[in-house]
Order: structure tokens, then sequence, then C-alpha cells
């Protein structure tokens, strides 16, 4: 998981994922609404079950095709 915080540098924001700096912007409201979309996102994808391994044999037989 992605652990993301914001740090004041000069006037702006910098939001940081896992202490690496992603992104700058110049209001502390935006750097705030942007660290909550991305963690919804993020809690979004992990709730989406990954799909089955695919079996060995295909779950349908091939047709043989017809020769002219």
């Amino acid at each position: 998981m992605t652990s993301y915080s914001m740090i004041k540098v000069g006037n702006d924001y910098v939001v940081q994922a896992n202490d690496k700096c992603i992104l700058k912007v110049g209001s502390r409201r935006r750097a705030v609404q942007l660290i909550n979309e991305a963690t919804d996102l993020l809690n979004a994808l992990a709730s989406v079950e990954a799909p089955g391994i695919a079996p060995e044999a295909p779950s349908l037989q091939r047709e043989t095709p017809e020769l002219p």
C-alpha cells in the first residue's frame, strides 16, 4: 500500500508517495484533495478481485476445420 503525505516547500505543497515527491501544488486544500482521491482509487482497486488463474485445459473444445 502506498503511503501519501505532503510537505510545505516555500509557498507550495509537495505531495509524496512512499517518501518520493510526485506532485507540487500551490494550495494545501488541493494537495489534501489529491491525496484523498489517490487513496480512494487505491482502495477501490484493492477491493476488485483479481481473476483466477486460467485452467490448464480450455473450457471449449476447438472445432476441427473443414477442408474443401
